[in-house]
């Protein structure tokens, strides 16, 4: 398992952390981002090997900010999983239409995340 840069973002301090002490537990260095916003500008920024984001959030809202990361030309190639309580399959299609390399529901399913951060690698 290969060291990665990982860009966490969502609104909740709670989730942060959470997520970021997982990640960084099993050996990758993790920046944080509180909304759409501020991880479109970190994205660009600090161009990380991937980005675990929220959906429900001020400013830009996960598929927003998705969807800017992923058009854009220096940061297309940054796959991005967004971790939200949104659970629809309209919102799984819609995610993927946006950009998104991956869709995982709330409560967070360590597992799962580790796996898919592992696959991305």
């Amino acid at each position: 398992m290969a060291s990665q840069k990982i860009l966490v973002v969502d609104d909740s301090l709670v989730q942060r952390l959470i997520v970021s002490e997982l990640l960084t537990l099993h050996g990758h260095r993790v920046i944080l981002a509180t909304d759409g916003r501020e991880a479109v500008a970190m994205a660009r920024s600090e161009l990380p090997d991937l980005i675990v984001m929220d959906v429900v959030m001020p400013n830009l809202n996960g598929f927003q900010a998705t969807r800017a990361i992923t058009s854009d030309e220096a940061t297309w190639h940054i796959p991005v999983i967004l971790l939200t309580s949104k659970d629809m399959e309209s919102d799984r299609v819609w995610a993927l239409r946006q950009g998104a390399t991956a869709f995982l529901n709330k409560p967070l399913d360590h597992a799962a995340l580790l796996e898919l951060v592992n696959r991305l690698e």
